[in-house]
């Protein structure tokens, strides 16, 4: 029991190290990871749209 209170002790001195993301940062970081995701959902689906076509014309023939 008594390792499991150093731990918890330790654990908790080590967060109040943490240097927290401000609101500021963490909505800036999440419009980035918004705004990629959807470029490469677009990309990948003209890929995907472009190749099946291909297949298509290619099976067609």
């Amino acid at each position: 029991m008594a390792k499991f209170g150093k731990f918890f002790r330790e654990s908790v001195a080590e967060l109040k190290k943490v240097v927290w993301p401000t609101k500021q940062d963490v909505f800036s970081s999440i419009k980035v990871v918004i705004v990629s995701t959807i470029i490469i959902a677009v990309i990948l689906g003209a890929l995907d749209l472009g190749f099946t076509q291909l297949f298509s014309w290619i099976m067609s023939r």
